[in-house]
């Protein structure tokens, strides 16, 4: 008979203070890939669907085994009839014996009574009950280990004592098909205490007036502890023919008996009898893993209708794991791809601090329209720029993709921010009808302490006075990118040093509870209440600052995707600035040395005379050759030393290894070598070639 022990009567059980122990055990492939035996179509005992009424395991009283009953006869590995008892079946088998005190005629057919009929019909309701919410408990779970964790947790100790879940490694997915030798690895182990029954009266038993009841034997000292971890299964052995069965099958049954000690290593032993059941776990393609099942001596045998149990729980884990697989993947999907389409760290321009953040919609939609971005620009400007596509899903971050890296090019241009929203919008028409976004697109500059702002759609920005004063700034609206047919207006407006200008996407100010401009104002009051927290004309800090302003979402406000762009202007002080314009004259060389050789001087960095003398000379010798127009000479003392030079020619120079018979080519040589870094920016009226030298 079946017990299902009703949780009441679990608890009552002593545990001798101990309580269930659920071990996790989680490791990485080695490197190896495994192909496990393709299972056979024969799927009648574990495809029996079983639906329930209850949401916990119904459970009836476990009974202690009776010692007069007869053993039970050795399992096959084959499904018997519900209800098919050993007592049953000798009674339908023609010639078998009457049961004593029953006056039945030989060969005749004995027909259960009307208890024995309702008692096994309760059972089956017991057993209905519990593989319903058994399988509801599993079919909960999202990931992996929350998918075999509701098989341990709804089969222990409802069904069984002990429970051992093995799965491939790796595992497949979808249609892939493994190569390789076949590795299991064990995933999850649950079981009750070894101690959990008091002593007999004549035994010994412990401190606690309780004795072990091992389920697994311990394994000499030195030989590790537990099962074995990661087994390999051997092609044709008795686990590959068990796994390829795909029926669950009794521990005593032929195969069985050698599958196991496969399975858990050598020297692992097993209750005897029917108090184990070895169950594969298929999934939609091929087995994915095993299971097994284990009862102590003190609790009754498995019954035939057991391995129907077993078989339903087989299968909803199987079909769960697969599912979490490929939710793992797709989640691994979305996450890869939104972290490629996003800065994977923000720049540090002179002159400017940046912060960023970004918060999907959803766990479920991991993946969405807005982006950031942080692009320098030629003369120490930085541009600064926020986006929002329509939507959060797979199409939306692929045309976020398109439009974020049309807008770095369009930057490299150095373009002004109207012209840029201009060529997004052409852009975003080129990629459908219905392909819209809202952007803004700003420029600063340090120098100048001044920021030009384009905008797109998009929510105006919020800047954070030093004193503490937030402003929502006003700049035209404009239409949305991929409206086409439209203008959009640049404005200029100061940067004051110590300033903080915070770009952001619709989703931190809109949600179904408030509007965007109710948003808008409460962003406002939020960054004046945070200011308030420093000392006067202090800025606070903008790492927490981001994290604040984060803050203004309350429960339920997370309606879309969030992408955060905060802007901390420094500047650049005017006393760190020298800047000349210079006729394309054959004595312009000369004069650019002098009067970088002044401003060295003035500085303090003589020691960089020599190198700078000749980097500026070779640069505005290249400069004036082909320049029609006067060209232009800037020095920066930030945390380096940088020199820009700049005319009309719009070509490129490139750096190449002269040859022992040219007459030159070698000065982009020199300064390769003497500079840290160096470069050349297209402008739209030319171009500049800068370098950069430490300071000493």
């Amino acid at each position: 008979m079946t017990e299902y022990p009703t949780p009441q009567q679990s608890a009552a059980r002593p545990t001798g203070g101990g309580a269930r122990t659920a071990t996790p055990v989680a490791g990485h492939a080695d490197a190896a890939r495994a192909a496990l035996p393709e299972p056979r179509d024969d799927r009648r005992a574990s495809e029996r669907t079983a639906t329930a009424s209850q949401d916990a395991p119904h459970s009836i009283p476990a009974q202690p085994p009776d010692p007069a009953a007869s053993p039970p006869a050795p399992e096959t590995g084959h499904t018997r009839p519900a209800g098919g008892d050993e007592e049953h079946a000798s009674r339908l088998r023609p010639g078998a014996p009457d049961r004593p005190g029953r006056g039945t005629a030989p060969g005749a057919v004995e027909h259960p009574t009307g208890d024995e009929r309702a008692e096994r019909e309760r059972r089956g309701g017991d057993r209905l009950r519990f593989v319903g919410a058994a399988t509801r408990r599993i079919a909960r779970g999202v990931d992996l280990d929350e998918t075999v964790l509701g098989l341990c947790r709804a089969t222990v100790p409802a069904f069984a004592d002990a429970i051992l879940v093995y799965l491939r490694d790796p595992l497949p997915v979808g249609d892939e098909r493994p190569t390789g030798p076949a590795l299991l690895r064990l995933r999850r182990t649950d079981r009750l205490p070894d101690y959990a029954a008091p002593a007999p009266a004549d035994q010994d038993g412990s401190d606690t007036g309780e004795f072990p009841l091992p389920l697994l034997a311990v394994p000499p000292e030195g030989a590790g502890s537990g099962a074995s971890e990661l087994i390999e299964v051997r092609g044709g052995g008795p686990l590959a023919e068990v796994l390829r069965g795909v029926r669950p099958v009794f521990g005593d049954a032929p195969t069985a008996r050698e599958a196991l000690p496969e399975l858990l290593g050598p020297g692992r032993d097993v209750p005897a009898g029917r108090r184990a059941i070895l169950a594969p776990l298929r999934g939609r393609r091929r087995v994915i893993g095993a299971a097994v099942f284990l009862r102590r001596p003190d609790r009754a045998a498995f019954e035939s209708d057991d391995l129907l149990v077993a078989a339903q729980l087989a299968t909803h884990t199987a079909l769960g794991v697969d599912k979490a697989v490929l939710y793992g993947r797709e989640a691994y999907i979305a996450d890869e791809l939104q972290r490629t389409m996003l800065p994977d760290e923000l720049p540090q321009p002179t002159g400017v601090t940046l912060a960023s953040r970004y918060l999907p919609a959803a766990e479920t939609a991991r993946v969405g329209g807005d982006w950031y971005d942080a692009i320098p620009l030629p003369g120490g400007r930085v541009a600064l720029v926020v986006g929002d596509v329509m939507g959060h899903s797979m199409t939306s971050a692929a045309i976020m993709g398109q439009l974020r890296t049309t807008a770095q090019t369009l930057a490299g241009l150095d373009l002004p921010p109207q012209e840029v929203l201009h060529h997004l919008d052409e852009q975003a028409q080129r990629l459908g009808s219905d392909r819209m976004a809202t952007c803004l697109y700003a420029v600063y500059d340090p120098v100048a302490h001044r920021i030009v702002v384009a905008n797109a759609g998009h929510p105006p920005p919020v800047m954070l006075h030093r004193d503490g004063r937030a402003e929502v700034l006003r700049i035209p609206a404009g239409a949305p990118i991929g409206v086409g047919g439209v203008d959009f207006e640049a404005v200029e407006l100061d940067a004051p040093a110590g300033a903080t200008l915070l770009l952001y996407t619709d989703g931190l100010v809109e949600s179904r509870h408030r509007d965007v401009w109710t948003g808008i104002e409460h962003l406002r009051e939020k960054l004046t209440e945070t200011a308030g927290l420093t000392r006067p004309d202090t800025p606070p800090p903008l790492e927490p600052l981001c994290d604040e302003v984060l803050d203004i979402l309350g429960p339920g406000d997370r309606d879309d995707d969030i992408a955060l762009l905060a802007a901390r202007f420094d500047g650049i002080p005017p006393s760190d600035v020298a800047y000349w314009y210079l006729d394309p004259r054959a004595q312009t060389a000369r004069q650019a040395r002098r009067l970088a050789r002044r401003a060295l001087e003035r500085w303090g960095l003589e020691e960089l005379t020599d190198s700078v003398e000749l980097l500026v000379s070779e640069v505005v010798t290249n400069a004036v050759r082909y320049a029609e127009r006067p060209i232009t000479l800037r020095l920066l003392r930030t945390d380096v030393l940088r020199c820009e030079v700049g005319d009309d020619v719009p070509q490129l120079p490139r750096l190449r290894q002269a040859r022992a018979t040219d007459e030159g080519g070698r000065g982009l040589y020199l300064v390769n070598r003497l500079a840290r870094r160096w470069g050349a920016t297209r402008l739209s009226t030319g171009k500049v070639v800068w370098f950069e030298i430490p300071l000493p």
